[in-house]
This record gives structure tokens, C-alpha cells and sequence, in this order.
């Protein structure tokens, strides 16, 4: 009997592959909503339920996100070219970025394999954080948020087209908590000009900083 917090076994999940700023499995960035829906039917029954909206000027409403509930997606659209893709930690598909599993993790230790990342990495484009301790990476181009799955949290990661977070609408997941002190990147972004922790709300969690990750 399906209950709201059952986890989908990973043996039962699709495999997919993260192409930064490409696509995410079978799905490219830039695709229309009807490209999507196609390139989905293979995979799953479900059709994408979409919200339309009709912006000032506009002679007939847009598509701006589409949803795959039980396949476990979110999409987000920009003039009608996919955007964002928001995968659910429950049921989505696996994605994994250089071999590493991003769905459905335990939060903390997804955490630790971006930070050693960014340690043979350029920090700065390697990891960033958002409010309340979010971890990203510009060169994965994704923000690893969270989603609860009864009492324990999981990680439901967002990917994106391109770094320009501000250019997404508000309630875009990855463009929660953005501030002026990185604009564009979020409150936390990293280079090696100031220690990670100097800025005003200090380090992520209280913890210390890893090598080589500090706050632009």
C-alpha cells in the first residue's frame, strides 16, 4: 500500500547521468514542453501536468513548469525552454554527477563528497552555499536541497541551465535565500579572498571551513 513517505528502492529508480548545464538523463536544456513530454514517454506513463500563466503584454498564457508526480520531477521553464529540473528524493530517478549518487541521500555525506571536490578543484566554482547551509556547485551546476521523507530529510537536488541564479523566478527551489553579499550566487559563494566564516552569519552548521573553500 503506498503510504506519502515510502522510498522508492534504488533498484527500482531510473539511472541517469548529470551533463552540467546540458541535460540531465534524457532530458536537454532548452527543450520545449512538448520535446520533454516526448522524450519522457519511454519511461514513464504519466503525462506532464503543466502551469500556464499569461504575463502583461502576452496575447496567450506560457508554459513555466511542468510535473511528473509519480515519476518524481519538477521542470521549470524560461520562455517555454526547460530551465530547471528539480528531481524528488522519494521516487525521482538517480542522477549521478561524476559517478556520485545525488538523489535521495543522506544530506550530510553528499555534503563531504562536494567538499573534498572542491579541494582538487577551484573552490570558488566547486562549492557554494546558500542560506541555512544549502551546498552547491557552479560546475555541476546544481544546489542540493532537501526534502523530508517521514522523520529524516533526503536530498533532492535542483539543476540548472546556467549560473545567472537571479534571472530564475522566486519560487524556483534553487534561488531560496539569495542576499546581496553574493549576488547572483547566494549569500555563500567561495573564492580564496576571504575566509570562509568571515562574512556576516559565519560558517555553514558552525563548523570550520574545509582547505581551500573561503567566501567571496
Amino acid at each position: 500500500m503506498f503510504t506519502w513517505w515510502d522510498v522508492l528502492p534504488e533498484d527500482e529508480r531510473q539511472q541517469w547521468t548529470l551533463d552540467p548545464f546540458v541535460g540531465v538523463g534524457p532530458l536537454r536544456f532548452g527543450m520545449s514542453p512538448g520535446e520533454l513530454s516526448g522524450a519522457l514517454s519511454g519511461v514513464t506513463t504519466e503525462s506532464q501536468r503543466q502551469t500556464l500563466r499569461r504575463s502583461a503584454g502576452d496575447a496567450v498564457p506560457t508554459v513555466v513548469d511542468g510535473t511528473y508526480q509519480k515519476f518524481g520531477l519538477k521542470l521549470y521553464y524560461r520562455k517555454e525552454r526547460l530551465a530547471g529540473v528539480v528531481v524528488d528524493a522519494l521516487r525521482g530517478p538517480q542522477v549521478l554527477a561524476d559517478g556520485m549518487p545525488l538523489v535521495g541521500r543522506i544530506p550530510s555525506v553528499l555534503e563531504q563528497w562536494m567538499i573534498d571536490r572542491a579541494e582538487v578543484r577551484e573552490p570558488h566554482a566547486a562549492l557554494i552555499y546558500m542560506d541555512a547551509g544549502v551546498p552547491g556547485s557552479d560546475t555541476l551546476g546544481v544546489v542540493i536541497d532537501v526534502q523530508r521523507a517521514g522523520d529524516r530529510l533526503l536530498t533532492r537536488p535542483v539543476f540548472v541551465r546556467e549560473k545567472r541564479w537571479t534571472t530564475f523566478p522566486t519560487s524556483f527551489p534553487g534561488r531560496r535565500g539569495r542576499s546581496a553579499e553574493c549576488p547572483g550566487f547566494g549569500r555563500r559563494g567561495f573564492t580564496s579572498e576571504r575566509p570562509y566564516g568571515a562574512s556576516r552569519g559565519g560558517a555553514p552548521y558552525g563548523r570550520p571551513h574545509p582547505a581551500g573553500v573561503t567566501c567571496r
